[in-house]
């Protein structure tokens, strides 16, 4: 069997698994919160962008030079957070995400390394999506970022595409869509970011908190399915399939006591900790 053809029975048994423990989902209904962008066959990269503006009706913007992942963080005020109460630095990075160069290193669990390399040879890299660096090396020349912006109908800022690169190799590790995002029931806006994927995606609904230094937690705990987490969506002719899966990020984002931008990234599998990034933020 040639690798395309390995690497597409993988996808569509991949796809077959989680309609399988997925539950049956109407994205134009009550599930519209879990409505994201998704890609054809092919490596993910940015090829989703323009497809997704498309169908929200709106368009693509690439010259934002000081674009940030947010229009403004104040898109997240609500019963937990307020964002007047942030480090400027750290609401800065969000709100000009585009004006920031990123050193990433990342310290996996020896338990999990092998699976994450076998996942990243076998789907990640070659898809152009979610290839986490597997070793330290893989980071040695650092990550570069490019921010571009979905425009909605009435000229504002939809969502915004994040692509993260690895400068060494031009390679994709992460092509994501972020915006904010209130759940059902919830009268506090989360973080959403959508990895769009073939007839699919994985989401992550992440919760934020401000610390009384100012810095900015954003985590996605373990709960029911309609709380904050992770979950992973796949489409086919039939309707949309949901499955909620026990990955639970936090983020960490503040100044060092030498004024340095810093985000701590600890990434668990149930309870046990898979992986750690650690990324020093510097202005362009």
């Amino acid at each position: 069997m040639t690798d395309r053809r390995l690497g597409r029975t993988l996808d569509l048994a991949s796809r077959a698994w989680w309609r399988l423990v997925g539950r049956r989902v109407d994205l134009d209904g009550d599930y519209r919160w879990l409505d994201a962008p998704t890609c054809g066959p092919g490596p993910v990269g940015a090829s989703w962008l323009t497809a997704e503006a498309e169908r929200v009706g709106g368009s693509v913007r690439e010259d934002v030079a000081s674009g940030g992942l947010l229009s403004s963080m104040s898109v997240l005020d609500g019963a937990g957070f307020c964002a007047a109460d942030l480090d400027q630095t750290v609401r800065d990075f969000y709100e000009h995400t585009a004006c920031w160069r990123m050193e990433v290193w990342a310290q996996w669990s020896p338990l999990f390394q092998p699976g994450g390399e076998l996942i990243s040879r076998l789907f990640g890299r070659r898809v152009q999506q979610l290839a986490l660096p597997t070793r330290p090396l893989d980071v040695a020349h650092g990550m570069d970022s490019r921010v571009v912006h979905l425009i909605d109908v009435s000229g504002e800022q939809h969502a915004a595409g994040w692509l993260r690169t690895l400068s060494a190799t031009g390679g994709f590790v992460y092509s994501g869509c972020y915006s904010a995002r209130l759940l059902p029931g919830s009268d506090q806006p989360s973080v959403h970011v959508a990895f769009p994927l073939e007839s699919g995606n994985v989401q992550v609904f992440l919760r934020p908190s401000v610390q009384a230094d100012g810095s900015l937690v954003l985590s996605s705990p373990s709960g029911v399915f309609g709380a904050d987490g992770a979950y992973v969506v796949v489409r086919d002719g039939r309707g949309a399939y949901a499955a909620r899966v026990p990955i639970h990020e936090r983020f960490h984002v503040y100044r060092d006591h030498r004024g340095v931008l810093r985000t701590d990234h600890e990434l668990r599998l149930y309870r046990a900790l898979v992986l750690r990034l650690h990324y020093r933020l510097e202005p362009v």
